[in-house]
C-alpha cells in the first residue's frame, strides 16, 4: 500500500474502529427524572443547546461571505465538519477529558466517561443539579464544536481539508479539553484559583484566537497577500446572515451557561445583547470617525467582537457595564486589525484580533466589572476595590494564552510534517472549492466540477 493510499484510508478506518468498539460498550438505563430535575430548566437548556449548535452554520456563513468566491465552499465546510469530528470524539473521550475525574487539576481521566460510560444514568453535574448529566454534556459539546471552527478564518484559502480535519481532532484533545478542565471543572486548577469565565472567554475564544495566530504563522502568507491583491468579499449578505445566526445563537451560549431557567440566565441574556449592540455601533462609528464609510461589514464584525468580549463576564457583570465592555472591545480589536494590515501576518479573516484579543479584553474587563450583586457565586472586580481578583484574571490570561499558542503551534508543525498542510500555488490560484472539493460557488449556485476539468484548469495556470 502506498503512502498516499494509506492517508486516504486512515480517516475512514479510524471511524470504523470506533464504531465497532462502541458496539461492546454496556448499555445503561436512562436517567430517572421522577421529581429529581426541573422541567423548566431541562426545557431551557435543551433550547440553549440547539441555539449554540446553530452558531456553527452561522459561523460558516459569516466566514464564507468574507473570503474570495472561489473559496466559499471550502471555508464553510471546514467550520461545519467540526460538528462531525468533535461530536464523535466527545462521546468517545472528549467529555471525560473535560469533566471526568480530575488528574491533578490538569485533565480529566479518560476512563471516567469513556464512550459516555455512566453519563446517561449518572448523577447530575454539581454546578447544574437540576438537569440530567446527559443534557449538561450535550450543552458543553456545542462549545467544543465551535471552538476549532473559529480557527478556520485565520488559515482560510490555503489549507488542505484533510490536514484541517486532523487539526480539529488534535486541538480538541490537546488544547480545548485541558483548558476546559482547568476553567470549568471544580477540580481544575484555574477554577480553584478563583478564575471566572462564565461562558468561554478563555476556553473558547482565547484558545481559538491563539491557535489562529499559530496557524497563520505556520502556513505563512497567501500569494494574494504577498502581492497585496485586494480580495472582495464573496457575499456580504452571507456575512449579515451569519452575524444574525451567531447573535441569535449566542443567547444560548451565554444565557444557557447559567445552567437553569433563572434570573442569572435573564441577566446574561441582557448583557449579551447590550454588548453586541454597543460593539457593532462602536466599530462602525469608529470607522466613520477615521474617514471611512459606514458599512454593514463593519457593524457585523463589531457585533461579533462584542459578543466575544461579553462572553467571560456575561453572568458576572451588570447590564449597564456591558455597554462599556462592548464599546472598548470593538475599538481595541479594530485597532489591532488595522495594525495587522501593516505587518506580514496573514490572518485571513482577523481571527486573532477579533476573537483572541476580544476574548482577552473580555477576561480583563470581567476582572474589573464583575460584581457579587449580579452573581453571588462570582466575585467583586477591580472597579469595586478587589485588585486580587483582577490579578487572578491576568494570571489566567497569561497561562491560557501561552499554553494555547505553544501547543497549537506544535500541532500545526506536527501535522505539516506528516501531511503537507498548504495547498500548492496552482491549487491556491484555482481556489480550494474546486481543488479540494470538486465544487464551485458561482453567484450563489453550487456547481460540481469534474476531476478532468480541474486538471485542465491547473495545467492552464
Amino acid at each position: 500500500m502506498s503512502k498516499s493510499t494509506a492517508k486516504q484510508i486512515a480517516p475512514f478506518a479510524i471511524l470504523i474502529i470506533l464504531a465497532i468498539a462502541a458496539i461492546f460498550v454496556p448499555s445503561l438505563p436512562a436517567f430517572d427524572d421522577a421529581g429529581k430535575y426541573s422541567g423548566a430548566d431541562i426545557t431551557w437548556i435543551l433550547v440553549a443547546t440547539a441555539l449554540v449548535f446553530l452558531m456553527t452554520p452561522g459561523l460558516a456563513f459569516f466566514y464564507g461571505g468574507m473570503v474570495h468566491r472561489k473559496n466559499v465552499i471550502s471555508t464553510m465546510m471546514k467550520s461545519v465538519v467540526a460538528a462531525g469530528v468533535v461530536s464523535v470524539l466527545w462521546v468517545v473521550v472528549g467529555y471525560s477529558l473535560c469533566f471526568g475525574q480530575s488528574i491533578g487539576g490538569f485533565i480529566g481521566s479518560p476512563s471516567t466517561n469513556w464512550f459516555f460510560k455512566d453519563v446517561a444514568s449518572g448523577a447530575p453535574w454539581s454546578l447544574a443539579p437540576t438537569i440530567p448529566l446527559t443534557l449538561f454534556s450535550l450543552f458543553q459539546l456545542m462549545f467544543a464544536i465551535i471552538t476549532p471552527g473559529l480557527v478556520v478564518g485565520a488559515v482560510a484559502e490555503r489549507i488542505r481539508f484533510t490536514s484541517y480535519v486532523l487539526f480539529i481532532a488534535l486541538f480538541s484533545l490537546l488544547v480545548y479539553a485541558p483548558i476546559a478542565h482547568w476553567t470549568w471543572n471544580p477540580e481544575g486548577f484555574l477554577f480553584k484559583m478563583g478564575v471566572l469565565d462564565f461562558a468561554g472567554g478563555t476556553v473558547v475564544h482565547i484558545s481559538a484566537g491563539c491557535a489562529a495566530l499559530a496557524g497563520a504563522l505556520v502556513l505563512k502568507r497567501r500569494q494574494s497577500h504577498i502581492e497585496n491583491r485586494e480580495i472582495p468579499p464573496a457575499n456580504v449578505p452571507y456575512v449579515l446572515i451569519g452575524t444574525g445566526l451567531l447573535w441569535f445563537g449566542w443567547f444560548g451560549f451565554n444565557a444557557g451557561s447559567a445552567g437553569a431557567a433563572n434570573s442569572l440566565a435573564v441577566s446574561a441574556f441582557a448583557t449579551t445583547n447590550t454588548a453586541a449592540a454597543a460593539a457593532g455601533l462602536s466599530w462602525m462609528f469608529f470607522d466613520v470617525m477615521r474617514g471611512k464609510k459606514p458599512s454593514v461589514l463593519g457593524f457585523c464584525i463589531g457585533a461579533v467582537v462584542g459578543l466575544v468580549a461579553i462572553t467571560p463576564g456575561a453572568g458576572f457583570v451588570a447590564i449597564p457595564q456591558s455597554i462599556f465592555i462592548g464599546v472598548v472591545a470593538a475599538i481595541i480589536s479594530n485597532l489591532a486589525a488595522h495594525y495587522k494590515t501593516k505587518t506580514t501576518l496573514d490572518d485571513t479573516l482577523d481571527v486573532f484580533p477579533c476573537h483572541g484579543i476580544g476574548g482577552m479584553v473580555g477576561m480583563l474587563l470581567t476582572g474589573i466589572f464583575a460584581t457579587k450583586t449580579v452573581n453571588s457565586a462570582g466575585n467583586d472586580g477591580l472597579f469595586y476595590g478587589n485588585f486580587e481578583f483582577f490579578f487572578t484574571q491576568v494570571k489566567a490570561l497569561a497561562i491560557v494564552v501561552s499554553y494555547s499558542f505553544i501547543v497549537s503551534y506544535g500541532i500545526f508543525k506536527f501535522i505539516n510534517y506528516i501531511l503537507p498542510m498548504r495547498v500548492s500555488l496552482d491549487e491556491e490560484e484555482l481556489g480550494l472549492d474546486a481543488s479540494q472539493h470538486n465544487e464551485n460557488y458561482v453567484q450563489g449556485t453550487l456547481l460540481v466540477t469534474t476531476e478532468g476539468a480541474i486538471k485542465e484548469k491547473l495545467n492552464n495556470i
